[in-house]
């Protein structure tokens, strides 16, 4: 695109769709022309917190903007984004894309057949102890992720599947680079009447056997990714944003009969993996890049999020507790 600022518009203001607003409002490269929410009374609440118009609705809207960031609940995804995307929008759609296969692969065709940008936000690709991670592997053995929250309302449209797992479900079937061959899934509810735990075990075709853990029910929060490979044990704290290595130290060569392991720890305090993504984006859009996380490997995600809820339906179900 030929211009010095993309003319950007946010659609859901909610808990999520705020931070969007912020980081948008501090892109040097973004001109913020609005903010859209179903609550006009938020709307306009974030409109004058960063000094951008509020709208009702976002019809009017999308003729004056060149993208889109697209935040309301996953229910109204496939609606509004085949109504941006109609009228020639890029879209970062925060995820899951929608609740099927077949609304996301219309969506997908959509953006393609008008050549647009589609990024869907699986913001943990952008942070760096996961970045850090992906450099160092080499031939990763076995996979385990635990992804938890306390309980809040925020995400409980959608069950825990696609709320956190995905998250590592995207980031897992990247790295393992092989089809799946074999699934299984444990899960129940606890509170809200969808998934609020979750269990799934993947083996790839490669060898690869990965462990997802996700909860919505923890006494805190945890984000870590850990991977087993011949020379290493490697560990993404995606909360913390550190990285933890611990491996062989081959540069003693006077201890032959001695195993020295060394460890090392990098931390990204200063760090903003959602502002990175976000700039991703407009980097995409202004210079015809394609996004990080292409549309075929959020399908991938999803079908496989799918799946797990599947198994999940079809073993165990509601938690009753004893009398």
């Amino acid at each position: 695109m030929k211009q010095d600022k993309l003319k950007i518009c946010v659609i859901g203001v909610g808990h999520l769709g705020q931070y969007h607003v912020q980081k948008y409002k501090s892109h040097p490269q973004v001109e913020l022309l609005g903010v859209v929410d179903t609550n006009y009374d938020r709307a306009q609440e974030i409109g004058n917190q960063y000094g951008v118009k509020a709208y009702r609705t976002y019809k009017k809207l999308l003729s004056m903007v060149d993208a889109v960031s697209l935040a309301v609940p996953t229910q109204s995804h496939f609606e509004v984004a085949k109504d941006i995307l109609s009228e020639g929008k890029h879209l970062l759609v925060e995820k899951p894309i929608t609740y099927q296969l077949s609304p996301a692969d219309t969506l997908i065709k959509m953006a393609e057949d008008k050549g647009l940008i589609l990024q869907v936000g699986l913001v943990e690709r952008f942070n760096p102890a996961v970045v850090k991670m992906e450099s160092m592997l080499t031939r990763p053995l076995f996979i385990e992720s635990h992804r938890m929250n306390p309980f809040t309302i925020r995400g409980t449209d959608v069950d825990v599947v696609l709320d956190l797992m995905i998250h590592d479900l995207d980031i897992i079937l990247h790295v393992a680079r092989s089809e799946v061959k074999d699934l299984h899934a444990v899960g129940m509810s606890v509170v809200t009447g969808k998934t609020d735990v979750a269990n799934a075990r993947i083996v790839f075709e490669n060898g690869i056997v990965a462990n997802l853990t996700a909860s919505r029910v923890a006494d805190r929060v945890t984000r870590k990714i850990r991977v087993f490979q011949p020379d290493a044990y490697l560990l993404a704290d995606c909360h913390k944003r550190e990285f933890y290595m611990t491996r062989k130290d081959d540069s003693i060569k006077d201890s032959p009969d001695k195993l020295i392991l060394q460890s090392v720890k990098e931390a990204f305090p200063n760090s903003d993996p959602l502002a990175d993504q976000i700039s991703y984006f407009v980097n995409s859009v202004m210079n015809g890049c394609k996004p990080v996380t292409t549309e075929r490997d959020e399908l991938k995600a999803l079908k496989a999020a799918l799946a797990i809820i599947d198994l999940i339906k079809k073993g165990c179900g509601d938690f009753h507790p004893q009398d």
